[in-house]
């Protein structure tokens, strides 16, 4: 193995200086990326999609739970997956592993969920032997197909208007396997992190940084803190 040269540590903190240069270019550009995603055109969800949760059926808008956005991740767990019923997918279990807490995303108006073709008592039982929380649900219909997640793995986003639900956004492979942190989900939602120095849209909700920042037991459980913009 060839290693990096050792030099001193002022010539140590002149390459690091240099890079964070093109570090800052990247997160500027990251930024603009998250503000055209907010403005991305929405399409249209017409059809009534059923999954079976742990207490019965429930529709696409249920997923919501009263909030304005909605995160779905297909996770690939059904009969045919290497492991089954034991294990789901290696990617989407390492996926599951390092998504942050989920209040802090219920804060923002945004839930996370998860949607699988196995049953609910399989479901049950693999959240129990990984230590995973949140909503995962079984999908019954063609949900999977319809929005590009017949196979393998895939994040959708969802925005709810009353009861009207449109899809927003959509990412797969290399893009997807990236995503875990709560910031990474909300630069994929409709109304981003929803803070003042975020390039969005005329009347979208916003507030100042770390204005609603708070560590997760002090969230009010099921909340939806940021208001829903008018549509």
């Amino acid at each position: 193995m060839e290693l990096t040269p050792i030099v001193s540590p002022e010539a140590w903190h002149e390459a690091r200086q240099a890079l964070l240069v093109k570090e800052k270019e990247l997160t500027r550009a990251s930024d603009a990326l998250a503000a055209q995603r907010r403005r991305m055109p929405r399409m249209a969800v017409t059809k009534d999609y059923v999954f079976e949760g742990p207490n019965g059926q429930v529709s696409l808008l249920d997923l919501f739970e009263g909030r304005s956005q909605l995160v779905v991740y297909r996770f690939f767990y059904e009969p045919g997956v290497h492991g089954w019923p034991e294990s789901g997918c290696t990617g989407c279990s390492l996926m599951a592993d390092q998504v942050g807490h989920l209040s802090h995303l219920n804060a923002r108006d945004i839930t996370y969920a998860r949607v699988s073709r196995a049953p609910q008592a399989d479901i049950v039982g693999l959240k129990e032997r990984m230590g995973w929380a949140g909503p995962w649900y079984t999908i019954t219909d063609d949900f999977d197909v319809d929005f590009d997640v017949d196979e393998w793995h895939g994040t959708n986003v969802f925005l709810r208007d009353g009861d009207d639900v449109f899809r927003t956004y959509f990412v797969n492979l290399r893009g997807d396997e990236a995503l875990g942190s709560v910031w990474s989900y909300m630069d994929l939602a409709p109304f981003g992190r929803q803070e003042a120095w975020e390039d969005s849209p005329p009347g979208y909700p916003q507030s100042g940084p770390y204005e609603w920042w708070k560590r997760h037991d002090e969230h009010v459980a099921g909340q939806a803190a940021a208001p829903s913009a008018s549509l």
